[in-house]
């Protein structure tokens, strides 16, 4: 692709050469310069060194597992994390979530599901590192932060105290991935982190406030047996 903007940079951590080659390609044509690492230990140094937009990571390393390498990484970077992994269980994508991964994409996976995760992840780095803007467009939902209202279109919705502070945490990480663990400690706190049954009865009356059709919802989407994503 060829653009005048500067490149992004990506470090991916993979200790397959093939699949190291296609998510090179992948990646290039989304404007990134990519540096790659086959083995945990090396992905660390580069990752440290070269201070990257983003990682994409597979867990399944030959000298360590990628969950120890997230860990490591999460202790001096919020830099953001695809894993790329062929573990498909959904408790290996919940620990590599709430290890501190953005995102998890299962092997195999196509070319356009892997540059649009991509986009997602290196747009939400853009703004967290910008400056602040209290108002944000999601689709065809307007968020003001400052003065907590909410407009489809140009309908106001009112939300209750839960329900706002349930999008102000997905909208906080749009595009990623946050597990259903994180978001009952942090809207209901610790000591409900098991009490899932809140989390889908709330969720489904947000849906019904904001979706179009909340059996098949545009923005608020589920991963299954690991939580909720907030899309555009």
């Amino acid at each position: 692709m060829s653009t005048g903007a500067i490149p992004h940079s990506v470090i991916v951590i993979e200790d397959e050469v093939q699949i190291r080659r296609f998510v090179r390609v992948a990646l290039e044509a989304e404007n990134c310069k990519v540096t790659e690492a086959g083995s945990g230990e090396r992905g660390i140094i580069e990752s440290g060194t070269r201070k990257p937009d983003l990682i994409v990571l597979d867990l399944g390393l030959p000298d360590r597992d990628g969950i120890d390498v997230i860990r490591e990484i999460r202790t001096w970077s919020g830099v953001p994390i695809l894993i790329l992994s062929a573990r498909s269980m959904e408790s290996d994508k919940v620990r590599a979530l709430d290890a501190g991964a953005d995102d998890y994409l299962t092997k195999p996976f196509g070319i356009p599901e892997l540059q649009a995760r991509v986009r997602a992840l290196l747009r939400r780095a853009v703004h967290s590192s910008g400056t602040e803007n209290p108002q944000f467009n999601v689709g065809d939902l307007r968020i003001d932060l400052i003065k907590r209202q909410v407009w489809r279109d140009e309908l106001e919705i009112h939300l209750t105290p839960i329900e706002y502070k349930l999008l102000s945490l997905l909208l906080r990480n749009l595009g990623k991935v946050v597990t259903h663990r994180q978001i009952l400690c942090e809207v209901w706190g610790p000591s409900h982190v098991d009490d899932t049954h809140y989390l889908r009865v709330y969720m489904a009356g947000l849906r019904r406030k904001l979706e179009i059709d909340a059996n098949l919802p545009r923005h608020i989407r589920t991963e299954p047996g690991v939580g909720y994503r907030l899309v555009e």
